[in-house]
């Protein structure tokens, strides 16, 4: 897959927005155009412009595919300028960034945007006497709670309440913080929160966890038989059921109906048999938010892609070890016991735990792919294969979801 920018090599990645219930309502949009630093990815066509905004903010969510708004930076340049081609207003909020100067100018290009119908969000936001007429106009907030004590988060608020904003509290690391900024009345969340466990103290990874990570151990023999594997999955009833269903899902689209596993596993393969028991052993813990889930199915997709682009000749593993790079979070548990109790080979678990290896490498990039660090990657970065991985990822997660969905 190739990016549709052609002047420059563009970087991209979404960072969720979630609500008070961490369902996900909106995706932040990052982005780096190549020896630039302006933020113009959507100075081209409409056309384009729609393309993008639908690889990036199309989600399929309790088994609906659904588009969310996508928030796009804008730097004083374009909103004075106006250089902003007719996108879709219900699917974008302009987030308006910190270090812009608020002059006449800056101010009569926001309200330009507002009266075309624009929703407009302050990112970082400080207060000072010069941004009330922004906050006039403004319809979001976003405030780094990791910049301002307990005491300064609530002053900040008496300050804003009269402009009567939606809060949107960014850089939320924990739970706890989360609850603490629910409390103070942010409606909207962004951070990491979700890919740090809630660590639940002797906690351990149930039975039926541990025989579906036992039969993703077995798993990675690639000359496993069909026949043993069978004898493994259908010790787990729902295993079993949930696998039947995918496989004669409209997914697959097969002229007749599979009805043993052993079949299963010779029409779909090892490999595909290996993505499916790894995702229902991550689905077993539905009290956590989708997001969870899809961003660790993108990052293990992604690894996946990047190897098979870098002619790996063991891409499964990267697959695996993107997805389990965070299952200590669906689990609960601090990521050293996670991988004492899961059973992965040596150098997966280096490459989770320590980055080490060509496993540990790719991931680190996927990573900080997703996170839109961009000065964290490497100097020969191929960011051609890293971007068009990404989007395949997205894609490719958004009907794995649609397929454990109709598999319920």
């Amino acid at each position: 897959m190739s990016t549709p920018m052609t002047d420059s090599q563009i970087l991209m990645a979404r960072q969720p927005i979630f609500d008070q219930q961490q369902r996900v309502v909106a995706y932040e949009l990052l982005y780096r155009t190549e020896g630039s630093e302006e933020h113009a990815v959507f100075r081209n066509s409409h056309a384009t412009s729609d393309i993008l905004l639908n690889a990036y903010t199309s989600i399929s969510d309790q088994g609906e595919v659904k588009r969310v708004p996508a928030f796009i930076n804008l730097t004083y340049d374009i909103v004075v300028g106006g250089n902003i081609p007719d996108l879709p207003k219900k699917q974008i909020v302009l987030e308006l960034l910190e270090d812009a100067t608020v002059d006449e100018a800056f101010i009569q290009g926001v309200r330009n945007l507002v009266n075309e119908g624009y929703r407009i969000a302050l990112d970082d936001f400080v207060y000072s006497p010069e941004f009330d007429p922004l906050l006039e106009m403004a319809h979001i907030v976003k405030i780094d709670v990791l910049e301002h004590s307990l005491d300064e988060l609530k002053k900040l608020i008496q300050i804003i309440k009269p402009f009567k904003v939606t809060l949107l509290a960014e850089k939320i690391e924990t739970h706890e913080k989360l609850e603490e900024c629910v409390q103070l009345g942010f409606k909207l969340f962004q951070g990491h929160f979700l890919s740090r466990p809630k660590v639940i103290k002797g906690r351990k990874i149930d039975a039926g966890q541990v025989t579906l990570l036992q039969l993703i151990q077995a798993l990675q023999n690639p000359n496993a038989k069909p026949e043993e594997l069978e004898d493994l999955i259908i010790r787990d009833p729902v295993l079993t059921y949930k696998l039947l269903r995918i496989v004669n899902s409209a997914a697959y689209s097969l002229v007749r109906k599979v009805e043993s596993i052993s079949e299963a596993v010779v029409l779909l393969g090892i490999p595909q048999i290996k993505k499916w028991a790894t995702l229902i052993a991550m689905s077993a813990n539905s009290n956590k938010p989708e997001e969870l889930s899809r961003t660790l199915l993108i990052r293990g997709r992604m690894a996946e892609q990047v190897a098979e682009h870098q002619k790996q000749s063991n891409a499964s593993s990267y697959f695996m070890a993107g997805m389990m790079s965070g299952l200590h979070a669906l689990l609960d548990l601090p990521q050293d016991q996670m991988l004492e109790e899961v059973p992965l080979g040596d150098d997966i678990k280096e490459a989770i735990r320590e980055g080490k290896g060509a496993i540990g490498q790719v991931l680190s990039n996927v990573i900080h792919y997703e996170a839109g660090d961009w000065d964290l990657l490497p100097m020969d970065f191929d960011g051609d294969i890293y971007e068009s991985s990404y989007r395949e990822a997205m894609d490719w997660a958004k009907e794995a979801m649609q397929s454990m969905a109709e598999s319920d």
